[in-house]
C-alpha cells in the first residue's frame, strides 16, 4: 500500500523521494520532492511505526520491563503495554544521552535499581549521583496499580473526574526526570510523561494522560531558553498549533511557588486530563514531547559543561535549589499523590530533590544584577518565541 502511494506521486509529480533517519529513534519520514519544493511528507511514526519501535529497542532498556516482555509484545495493542514499552524506551535514551555528558569528563554511571511494589507493580530507578557534570540525575519509571486512596480519590473528583464508590481500581504508568547538574550555568531539567486509568464499582472506566517539561536556570540565558521553548513548540505543532501556548501558559500558572511569588523556573509546557481526541493520537502526542527532550536539553549541557565559575555562583545556585525544594514538597501534585499512595516507595518519589540546597534568612539578590534579572522574570513569565 504504501509502495503504491509512494509510485503513484512519483509518475505524477516527477518526483523523488528522499529517506533521513530522525535523531537516534530510526523512525522513518518520507518527503516527496517536485523542483526544489515539498509536495507531500507523512511519518511513518504518525502510521504507527513507533509502535513495534518502542518494543523493539527492549535491547537498550536500563533493565527488564515491570511487566513481562513478551506479554508486552503479545498485547502490543493495549494502551497500558503501549504506555510501557514507550517509557522503558525514553527512560534508556535519556540515560545513555546523560551518560555519554557525564563520561567524556571521565565521570559516573546510572546506578539501575528496580524495585517491586507489594500493591501492584513497581518501577525502574535510575540515579547518577556526584558525577563530574550531574551532581544529582534521576531518571524513573513506574507501573504501578491497585486501590486508589481516599486522598487520591479526592484530588481527582476536584478535578471533575467522576469516581463512583469507595474502591475504584487505577493503573498509572510514567517516566519522570529531574536533573540538577553541577555547573550553575547549567538549568535544572524535568520532565513527566504519564498516563491512568481508572475504573470504578460499576465498571465504568475513564483514561487521560498527563505531562510536561520544564527549565529552571540559575541564571538567565535567554538564548538557551528560547533553544528550549522552541524545541517544545516544534514538538507541539506536529499535532495542533494551539497547543504549545496553552501549555505553556498551563506551565507557568502550575509551577507557582505562590508563597514567593515566584514561578519555579522559565517554564515549558505541562498538561494533565488529556483525553481527547482519540487515545491513539494523545498517545502519538505525548511521544512528541517525550522525545524532545533531548534534543531541547542536550544542547544546553554540551554549551556551558566546562564554564568556570566562582563560589558566589554557587551559592546562588544553592539558593535556587532550595526554592525549587519548596515547590516539589509543597505544592506538587505528583509528589503528594506519590507519597499518599499505598506502598509508596519514597526514594524514588523523593528523587527529585537535589543533593545539596541552601536557605538564606531574608535574602534578595542585589539590583540590577543577574540573579536580579532571573529573579524578575521568575515573578513575571514572558512569551520567549
Amino acid at each position: 500500500m504504501l509502495r503504491q502511494c509512494l509510485q503513484t506521486f512519483l509518475r505524477l509529480a516527477s518526483t523523488r523521494a528522499s529517506q533521513a533517519p530522525v535523531n537516534k529513534t530510526h523512525k522513518f519520514y518520507v518527503k516527496l520532492i517536485g523542483g526544489g519544493t515539498v509536495l507531500y511528507q507523512f511519518s511513518l511514526f504518525g502510521l504507527g511505526g513507533s509502535r513495534t519501535y518502542d518494543m523493539d529497542s527492549a535491547d537498550s532498556w536500563m533493565a527488564k520491563p515491570i511487566t513481562d516482555l513478551e506479554y508486552l509484545k503479545e498485547n502490543s495493542q493495549d494502551m497500558k503495554c503501549r504506555v510501557e514499552a514507550l517509557i522503558m524506551r525514553i527512560q534508556a535514551e535519556f540515560c545513555h544521552a546523560l551518560e555519554k555528558e557525564e563520561q567524556q569528563e571521565g565521570g559516573k554511571k546510572f546506578i539501575v535499581d528496580k524495585w517491586d511494589r507489594e500493591q501492584g507493580g513497581g518501577g525502574i530507578t535510575c540515579v547518577l549521583q556526584d558525577g563530574t557534570v550531574f551532581e544529582k540525575a534521576g531518571v524513573n519509571v513506574s507501573v504501578v496499580s491497585g486501590f486508589l486512596p481516599p486522598s487520591a480519590m479526592q484530588q481527582m473528583r476536584a478535578r471533575g473526574k467522576k469516581l463512583e464508590g469507595d474502591k475504584v481500581k487505577f493503573f498509572a504508568a510514567g517516566v519522570s526526570s529531574v536533573i540538577h547538574p553541577k555547573n550553575p550555568h547549567i538549568p535544572t531539567v524535568h520532565f513527566n510523561y504519564r498516563y491512568f486509568e481508572v475504573e470504578s464499582e460499576n465498571g465504568e472506566k475513564q483514561w487521560w494522560f498527563g505531562g510536561g517539561t520544564d527549565l529552571t536556570p540559575n541564571f538567565l540565558e535567554e538564548e538557551d531558553v528560547v533553544l528550549f521553548h522552541k524545541a517544545l513548540k516544534k514538538a507541539c505543532d506536529r499535532h495542533d498549533k494551539q497547543l504549545y501556548p496553552k501549555y505553556k501558559k498551563w506551565c507557568d500558572d502550575y509551577f507557582h511557588v505562590k508563597h514567593r511569588g515566584e514561578r519555579r523556573g522559565v517554564g515549558g509546557i505541562f498538561f494533565d486530563d488529556v483525553d481527547e481526541p482519540s487515545a491513539d493520537k494523545c498517545f502519538d502526542f505525548v511521544t512528541s514531547c517525550a522525545e524532545s527532550v533531548i534534543p531541547s536539553y542536550l544542547p544546553i549541557v554540551q554549551k556551558h559543561k566546562k564554564d568556570t565559575y566562582s563560589y558566589k555562583e554557587r551559592e546562588w545556585q544553592l539558593l535556587r535549589r532550595g526554592r525549587y525544594v519548596e515547590f516539589n514538597l509543597i505544592y506538587d501534585r505528583g509528589t503528594k499523590f506519590g507519597l499518599y499512595t499505598p506502598g509508596a516507595r519514597f526514594e524514588s518519589i523523593l528523587m527529585s530533590l537535589p543533593l545539596n540546597a541552601r536557605w538564606e534568612y531574608m535574602h534578595k539578590p542585589a539590583p540590577g544584577s543577574r540573579e536580579a534579572k532571573l529573579v524578575e522574570v521568575l515573578k513575571n513569565p514572558k512569551d520567549w518565541i
